[in-house]
C-alpha cells in the first residue's frame, strides 16, 4: 500500500543546521549560493547513519575537503527533507520521485544550483548501489538542467597591474597583498591553495611552486621571476613578524601572526579593484582566469594549461578556448577592412542624411 503524497515542496531555513548539527564556518557560509534557501527537517534515525557512512566515504575514499563535505551534506539536505515530507525512505525513492524531486527546486533554486544539487544527489545513490543498500541507481537516467555556459571574467596584463599599482607599500600590508596578486596571477591557484601554501612548497631556486589541490592532489607549478622578486620583499617583512606557535610554514599571514583565510583574500582584491578603478567584479579566481587566458593568448599548449590548473577533465580548461574565441571576434570586428568599410559607408550614409 502507498503512503500519501504531498503536491509542493517548499524549501525554508533548516532547523538542524541552526542547532548545530552542521559545523558551518563564517568562511563555508559565504561560498554557499546567495540564492539557496535552506530547509528544516533532519533525516530520520537509520538515514542518518546512512548519510553518515556516505560522508566517511567521501572523505576516506574520495579524498574529499571539509568544504566539500559541507557542500554535500548541505545540498543532501533537500533530497532528505523531501523525502520526509512525502514519507518516503532514500532507498525507495525511484526515478519518477526523483523527477518530482528535482521539479519542485524550479522555483526555488537557480538553474545552476540545481545541476549541482542533483550532481550530489547522483553521487550518494551511486554510493547506496556500490555500498548494497539498492540494487539499481535511480539516478542514472535522471536528465541535468541546462544551464548556460558563462564565460569567466579575466584581467588583461595592464589590468593586473593597475590591481597591483594601486597597493599602498607604505602600509603593513602592502607588500604582503602584492606577492600574494603576483602569486595568484603567476602560478593560477585556487585561493584555496593559495592559503595553505608553506614556505616548505616554496622551490625558488628551482623555479616552482609544490600546490596540494583538489583531492590532495600534488602538482608542481613554475613561479615567474617577478612573482619570486615580490614574495622575497614579503618575507623580509614577514621575518620581522611574532609568528603565532604552529603558522611557522605558512607564507601568507595577517597581523596577528596566523594565516589568511579565503574571504580575507576575496575582500582584499575586491578592496584593490575598487581603488585601481577596475569596473570589473572580480574574485581570487578572476586572476586564475587570467592566468589561463595569458597562457592561451601567448601559444601555451592547452594539455599544459590543464595540467598547471591541476584540472582533472580537459573539458573545463577548454572554456578558455571559447574565452580566445570571443576575443578573436571582437579583434576581427574591430580590425577586419570589410568592417571598417561597413562603418565607413554607414557613417557617410549617417551624414548625407543630416544634410
Amino acid at each position: 500500500m502507498s503512503l500519501p503524497r504531498r503536491k509542493e515542496f517548499v524549501p525554508s531555513r533548516p532547523r538542524a543546521y541552526v542547532q548545530g548539527q552542521m559545523p558551518f564556518s563564517a568562511n563555508t557560509r559565504r561560498t554557499m549560493p546567495q540564492e539557496t534557501k535552506h530547509i528544516e527537517n533532519p533525516p530520520r534515525g537509520e538515514e542518518t547513519e546512512m548519510l553518515e557512512r556516505y560522508v566517511r566515504y567521501m572523505k576516506l575514499e574520495r579524498n574529499a575537503s571539509k568544504n566539500t563535505l559541507l557542500a554535500y551534506q548541505h545540498d543532501l539536505s533537500y533530497l532528505t527533507t523531501y523525502c520526509h515530507q512525502q514519507e518516503i525512505r532514500l532507498v525507495d525513492m525511484r526515478l519518477e520521485d526523483l523527477e518530482r524531486f528535482a521539479a519542485s527546486l524550479h522555483d526555488s533554486v537557480s538553474a545552476r544550483s540545481q545541476a549541482r544539487i542533483l550532481s550530489g544527489v547522483r553521487s550518494f545513490y551511486r554510493f547506496l548501489q556500490l555500498d548494497g543498500y539498492i540494487k539499481d541507481d535511480p539516478t542514472e537516467l535522471l536528465p541535468s538542467p541546462q544551464i548556460g555556459q558563462h564565460l569567466p571574467e579575466y584581467l588583461s596584463l595592464e589590468e593586473v597591474d593597475m590591481l597591483e599599482n594601486s597597493i599602498d607599500l607604505s602600509k603593513w600590508e602592502g607588500q604582503r597583498n602584492k606577492a600574494i596578486i603576483e602569486v595568484l596571477f603567476s602560478c593560477g591557484l585556487r585561493v584555496s591553495e593559495l592559503v595553505n601554501l608553506r614556505s616548505s612548497d616554496l622551490f625558488l631556486e628551482e623555479r616552482f611552486v609544490r600546490v596540494i589541490g583538489k583531492g590532495n592532489k600534488e602538482r608542481l607549478v613554475p613561479i615567474s621571476e617577478r612573482a619570486i622578486k615580490e614574495l622575497r620583499y614579503w618575507f623580509m617583512d614577514r621575518n620581522l613578524m611574532q609568528v603565532k606557535p604552529g603558522e611557522e610554514d605558512y607564507v601568507f599571514l595577517n597581523r596577528r601572526g596566523t594565516h589568511l583565510t579565503r574571504v580575507m583574500i576575496l575582500i582584499m582584491i575586491k578592496k584593490q579593484a575598487r581603488e585601481a578603478g577596475i569596473q570589473k567584479v572580480i574574485s581570487p579566481h578572476t586572476l586564475r582566469h587570467s592566468f589561463a587566458t595569458a597562457l592561451l593568448k601567448g601559444g601555451a599548449d592547452l594539455r599544459a594549461i590543464q595540467d598547471m590548473l591541476g584540472h582533472e577533465d580537459i573539458g573545463t580548461t577548454e572554456i578558455y578556448t571559447h574565452m580566445e574565441t570571443s576575443d578573436l571576434r571582437r579583434e576581427i570586428l574591430e580590425h577586419h577592412p570589410r568592417n571598417q568599410h561597413d562603418k565607413d559607408t554607414g557613417k557617410r550614409e549617417e551624414d548625407n542624411s543630416r544634410n
